[in-house]
């Protein structure tokens, strides 16, 4: 399905991705296993076994929400992604909005983040994935889908198809954030 690669972020970053399991739709359940590693980590430690240096703080603590929020730590990716005035700040933060049930504040924040570089990327993998998307990437369709899949009031697309594309979206805006974080 995908060509992430998560040994590309240093072993640090890949012992924290590569537990093989798929974000839910919902808030899911908080990963505790991983949760003293990410509490331990900074924007510097994110490098601390790559010799990189950091060049964008934003983008670093962009990052760490992501990684928080891979792992279901929604409150911890909260305190971070509200304080990044970006559109990727807001991307972030409209996922998590999204991933807690709070449907509306994540329209909200997607109307904030505008035009993403990562969407015409998105649009094409989600239409890979099962997804006919259309011609441009529209976050609020996947709000939407996700909404009415979670109250189950619309079986199609399938969680699945759903899972996968939000997967996706996570990649795209993790492989963003690090590489804009790097400069």
């Amino acid at each position: 399905m995908s060509s992430f690669d998560s040994s590309q972020y240093g072993p640090i970053v890949a012992s924290l991705l590569n537990d093989g399991s798929l974000a839910p739709l919902d808030a899911g359940q908080p990963n505790e296993k991983f949760h003293a590693a990410l509490a331990a980590l900074s924007p510097e430690k994110l490098f601390a076994d790559t010799g990189q240096s950091i060049r964008d703080l934003r983008m670093a603590n962009a990052t760490l929400a992501g990684l928080w929020l891979r792992h279901n730590f929604l409150d911890e990716s909260h305190t971070l992604s509200q304080e990044i005035e970006t559109p990727t700040g807001s991307f972030w933060h409209a996922i998590l909005h999204r991933r807690e049930g709070d449907y509306g504040n994540s329209r909200y924040w997607f109307r904030r983040v505008g035009s993403h570089p990562i969407f015409p990327a998105l649009n094409e993998a989600a239409m890979t994935a099962g997804w006919p998307v259309g011609p441009r990437w529209n976050p609020v369709a996947l709000v939407d889908a996700v909404e009415q899949a979670n109250l189950r009031k619309n079986p199609q697309p399938s969680m699945e198809v759903l899972v996968a594309v939000q997967q996706i979206e996570w990649e795209l805006l993790f492989d963003y954030s690090w590489k804009q974080m790097l400069g």
